[in-house]
């Protein structure tokens, strides 16, 4: 194999990974009290399109507000 084929495959690894793990991205980005949790619903459960659905639906939901 020639070099440029694992450049190649290391570059498609990464970005697969990077778009496997937006919900994290997106949860750490806004700050949201409950990353830690989306982080580990994205790990865990993100290979299924519910757990990946679920998680990015929870890492863009509104947080909630504190209750006085």
């Amino acid at each position: 194999m020639k070099v440029w084929t694992y450049i190649l495959t290391a570059v498609f690894a990464l970005a697969a990974l990077f778009l496997y793990m937006i919900p994290t991205v997106i949860a750490l980005r806004r700050r949201h009290p409950k990353r830690v949790l989306i982080f580990a619903v994205n790990l865990v459960l993100g290979v299924t399109i519910l757990g990946y659905i679920g998680a990015m639906l929870w890492a863009t939901a509104p947080a909630p507000q504190e209750e006085k």
